[in-house]
């Protein structure tokens, strides 16, 4: 909800500032949130910018109005397309010759030199004069970038502006811009040579008398160095005050950088551990379900192994007893077989005595009685005895 807005002209054409002022902070960080850094149409390519203003205060003279509170500074505006220079709604760029752009205006440059000062941006590690080579006394020219040595070498740098009327160049080693056509210096202050603190150059008066009161200088040497240093003391301090508001921007633009940096590293690092440990798992599981089916397969063959194994106890103690069997037999029938022998040796060795008896002499005409032999009815009933033990 909308409680006050206010419209003023930027001075430029279709630029406008708009103070709007919301009903409570949630309001306004979804209007933040909405609608900064958008276009305002797709055929436009400007943007809205919008940022949070801590306090309004309100004057009837305009001199007051557009002079800066103390303590700030009015933000300096880009060169190319005249935006302020703001870290807050756009990048800042600095080049080597100290000249602040935004981020999008450099990004279409086709060139390499400074839109305010034509200097060159890419420059070498040892730079040399583009004529002789020379590394010493070299000066650039601030218009087309062209390198090179002084007067009081080989004067190339000269030459150069006498051929294309390229009247700035800028020395490299002070970093101070020489002007050919009015054969000086164009700053007013520079830095002394002997203890580095900041001089007027041409700050005597060129009048012959010396009191044209036109340069303000006066015979009052005193009263000048007074103002003079008042004026220098002044500049530092602009200058500090403006060097410490851009490094605490800085230092806040990288801390929120670092911060969101961090952040980043540290959602990258539990997005990878969680992926990490959800694959080892994975992994661990499959592991397991595979361990688990070999175990229900080796399980399953034990059971068969056991189950045959039981079969073949059975089977090998029917054979063993039926060999036994068979053992005992095979004995029995040895030993019937040698008594046989044995008989059959005995009644070999009786026929062979009878024929030796027949043929001799000394039993001729004798008689032969039947005598019970002993050792035959033993033998008789010894056969007899294997017989009946077979039968049984």
């Amino acid at each position: 909800m909308l409680n006050f807005f206010n419209i003023r002209n930027d001075g430029m054409e279709d630029r406008y500032s708009v103070l709007i002022e919301l009903a409570a902070q949630s309001a306004a960080d979804a209007f933040y949130f909405s609608l900064n850094g958008k276009r305002f149409s797709p055929a436009e390519a400007e943007l809205c910018h919008i940022l949070f203003t801590q306090s309004v205060e309100y004057t009837e003279l305009g001199e007051i109005a557009s002079t800066p509170p103390v303590g700030f500074t009015e933000l300096p505006t880009c060169p190319i397309c005249l935006e302020r220079l703001d870290p807050d709604t756009s990048g800042i760029l600095s080049t080597f010759c100290d000249h602040s752009f935004q981020c999008s205006c450099t990004s279409k440059w086709t060139y390499l030199s400074c839109t305010v000062c034509r200097f060159c941006q890419q420059q070498e590690e040892n730079p040399v004069c583009s004529i002789c080579g020379s590394g010493e006394n070299l000066w650039i020219c601030l218009i087309c970038g062209f390198m090179g040595c002084g007067r009081y070498k080989e004067g190339h740098g000269v030459r150069h502006w006498k051929d294309t009327q390229h009247c700035y160049s800028l020395e490299l080693i002070s970093q101070q811009i020489w002007d050919y056509v009015g054969d000086g210096y164009v700053h007013r202050l520079t830095h002394s040579k002997v203890d580095g603190k900041p001089v007027e150059i041409n700050s005597r008066c060129t009048s012959i008398e010396g009191t044209c009161h036109s340069c303000g200088y006066g015979d009052d040497s005193g009263i000048n160095e007074a103002i003079y240093s008042s004026k220098v003391e002044a500049v530092f301090d602009e200058y500090s005050r403006l060097l410490a508001t851009e490094l605490e921007k800085q230092r806040q633009n990288y801390e929120s950088l670092l911060a969101e940096a961090k952040g980043k590293r540290d959602s990258t690092i539990a997005e990878a551990v969680e992926k990490a440990v959800t694959s080892e798992m994975q992994d661990i599981q499959s592991k397991l379900d595979k361990c688990t089916e070999e175990k229900n397969a080796l399980a399953e063959i034990n059971r068969k192994l056991i189950k045959d194994q039981q079969v073949w106890h059975v089977k090998v103690k029917e054979i063993e007893e039926r060999e036994a069997s068979e053992s005992r037999l095979m004995d029995e029938k040895i030993l019937d077989l040698e008594e046989q022998v044995r008989d059959l040796k005995v009644y070999i060795e009786a026929q062979k005595t009878l024929t030796d008896m027949t043929d001799s002499d000394s039993i001729k005409g004798g008689t032969v009685l039947p005598v019970p032999s002993t050792q035959s009815s033993s033998t008789n009933t010894r056969r007899h005895k294997k017989a009946g033990r077979r039968r049984n």
